[in-house]
């Protein structure tokens, strides 16, 4: 076999390798967005059980008024009914991912009721996520008003 066909084989062996991580690196995006889609669902219900499966304990959230929450905190906020959103979508998002991480970002819209007075909030928000011991977990996210 010569040389320009050992060439071949390797390029062609290359962009199989390239095509099967991209369908990888898809199928995960795919995963940790349902993911993101089921911590809002849990969220609304104020589900404590779903969230504390999606979130690391070292978790850091920085939420829309610049307050820096841990997951104790952000559970507590959780809890609370007087401040848990009805409805919480994210009609946008992105994944990018780098090896063990996975950078989502984001806009949301949020309904409710707040302290009596109705409310709805639109942002955009950035959460990253490690993939640790088989499980991929939120580490960060913060979120950020915009005005529409």
């Amino acid at each position: 076999m010569g040389k320009r066909a050992i060439g071949w084989g390797v390029l062609c062996l290359l962009a199989l390798l390239a095509g099967a991580q991209e369908d990888a690196r898809q199928s995960t995006g795919s995963k940790i967005l349902a993911v993101e889609s089921v911590w809002n669902q849990a969220e609304a219900r104020g589900d404590i059980k779903a969230l504390n499966l999606i979130f690391d304990e070292s978790l850091v959230y920085v939420d829309e008024d610049g307050t820096m929450l841990t997951k104790a905190q952000f559970f507590a906020r959780v809890k609370s009914a007087g401040s848990r959103p009805q409805s919480l979508v994210t009609p946008a998002m992105n994944v990018q991912i780098y090896g063990g991480t996975a950078i989502v970002t984001g806009t949301y819209h949020a309904g409710g009721v707040e302290k009596g007075k109705p409310f709805q909030r639109n942002g955009r928000f950035i959460d990253i996520w490690v993939y640790n011991n088989g499980v991929w977990l939120c580490v960060a996210a913060q979120a950020t008003p915009i005005s529409r």
